[in-house]
């Protein structure tokens, strides 16, 4: 019965993943560019293998790509009034593997691989470096002739409550599990004392500390950021394996372990507890395989958002700037 299950599991993963959202397709560049993927995969390793931390920083960088405009790279633009240049962007990491990467693909196949796909890509091949799941990536994206910071507020906050990031989600298309499972993503992340600092101290203007956060975590939480500490200094988002790509990530939520204020609101709502606590849960390995399974599906229905194709949008020839 458990090879039955796995053998459904595996068959429906890749009819999801073949069929594409939005004119996309697998195997887009099969015969226009054959050795895109690779290049883009040895690109990632190489980096990775440099900083395993990249692979969380190329993950955030198209997740926020996506979240405006649509999955069409106006993220890697440098213009002065680009999304790049927005508040909620400024700790973005991970342009140079993607230039690296855009680098290579023009001196084989120029004018073929757009810097939208690359980002797609490139984020599939960190979470498999990370010990994550895989998946096929459908492409056929264009890049976008718009970066605008001003349309950066449609991103997500730390600060967000659940309902407002429900609405966010929901004005791309994506619903609770898909919120929960792509939230998920912080298991390989890291962020500054300065964005949580606040839960630590002086929650809600209070003086005190947020009451969620698990007695024993907030005393070393306190020691690792001092109240007038360096607000810079790194964190990891999931404090028991932070280069593994798991369901860890989860059961410090469950536990009162999360680190970002939106991160451990995910327990306290209706709606989202359960998917935490699903993917949290008490059955070694099969709930790990659950999060492995349902997060690709998320990350191909994110990386749908809003695509440009066909005739829309151009392939730039450097992706920092507009043809």
């Amino acid at each position: 019965m458990e090879v039955e299950y796995l053998v459904f599991l595996v068959m429906l993963i890749m009819g999801f993943q073949a069929q594409g959202q939005g004119g996309l397709r697998n195997g887009f560049y099969s015969s226009s560019c054959p050795k895109a993927e690779d290049i883009i995969r040895s690109t990632v390793e190489a980096h990775f293998n440099k900083d395993p931390t990249i692979a969380a920083g190329l993950l955030r960088l198209h997740f926020h790509d996506c979240f405006v405009q649509g999955c069409d790279g106006s993220v890697l633009i440098t213009e002065a009034s680009a999304e790049r240049n927005a508040l909620p962007n400024l700790g973005l990491r991970g342009f140079e593997v993607i230039d690296d990467a855009k680098t290579q693909l023009e001196a084989v196949c120029p004018n073929v691989v757009s810097c939208a796909d690359i980002l797609a890509l490139a984020s599939r091949d960190a979470v498999v470096l990370s010990d994550g799941p895989s998946w096929g990536v459908p492409t056929g994206r264009r890049d976008g002739r718009v970066s605008l910071s001003s349309q950066a507020s449609s991103l997500p906050s730390p600060l967000d409550s659940i309902s407002v990031q429900r609405q966010k989600f929901m004005a791309k298309g994506l619903d609770d599990h898909d919120l929960v499972t792509l939230v998920g993503a912080h298991t390989i992340g890291q962020t500054d004392c300065l964005f949580f600092r606040y839960r630590l101290y002086n929650f809600t203007t209070t003086g005190n500390a947020d009451p969620t956060i698990n007695p024993a975590f907030l005393a070393q939480l306190q020691t690792i950021c001092p109240k007038d500490g360096d607000g810079s200094k790194r964190v990891a988002l999931d404090k028991d394996s932070q280069f593994k790509f798991d369901a860890s990530f989860f059961k410090n939520v469950r536990d009162g372990k999360g680190i970002l204020e939106s991160d451990q609101r995910l327990w306290g709502e209706g709606a989202t507890h359960r998917v935490v606590e699903n993917y949290a849960g008490n059955i070694k390995g099969l709930l790990g395989f659950r999060f492995d399974f349902e997060f690709p599906k998320a990350m191909i229905k994110m990386s749908s958002i809003e695509v440009k194709t066909g005739s829309q949008g151009e392939i730039r020839k450097i992706c920092s700037k507009f043809n």
